[in-house]
C-alpha cells in the first residue's frame, strides 16, 4: 500500500498514527492501571487470533500499544486497517 492510501485509510481508525515510513499502524491505550491495560491486551490478542491477523503488542501500567502490518508484505494492507477499527471498538 501506498503512503497516500495509507493517509486516506487513517482517517477512518481515529487514534491511529502511521509510523515506519507509513508502513506500520499503531496506537498507544491509555488505562489507570496495569490490570486494566492487561485486560485490554488479552482481548485484543483473543480478537487478532479469531481473525488470524496478529499485531504486535505491548503494554505495561497504564498503556496497550497495539502496532499492525502485514508481515509477510512487510507493510500496510486494508486488513491492517480492519483490524484497527475492530480494535477501537473493544473500548
Amino acid at each position: 500500500m501506498e503512503a497516500d492510501e495509507a493517509t486516506t485509510l487513517l482517517a477512518a481508525v481515529p487514534g491511529w498514527e502511521l509510523t515506519g515510513e507509513a508502513r506500520r499502524l499503531r496506537r498507544t491505550f491509555v488505562f489507570t492501571d496495569f490490570m486494566q491495560a492487561q485486560a485490554f491486551a488479552v482481548r485484543v490478542g483473543e480478537t487478532a487470533e479469531e481473525e488470524n491477523h496478529h499485531p504486535d503488542i505491548s503494554y505495561g501500567w497504564g498503556y496497550c500499544t497495539v502496532v499492525f502490518y502485514t508481515h509477510k508484505i512487510g507493510g500496510l494492507h486494508q486488513n491492517d486497517f480492519i483490524m484497527a477499527a475492530r480494535v477501537n471498538g473493544l473500548l
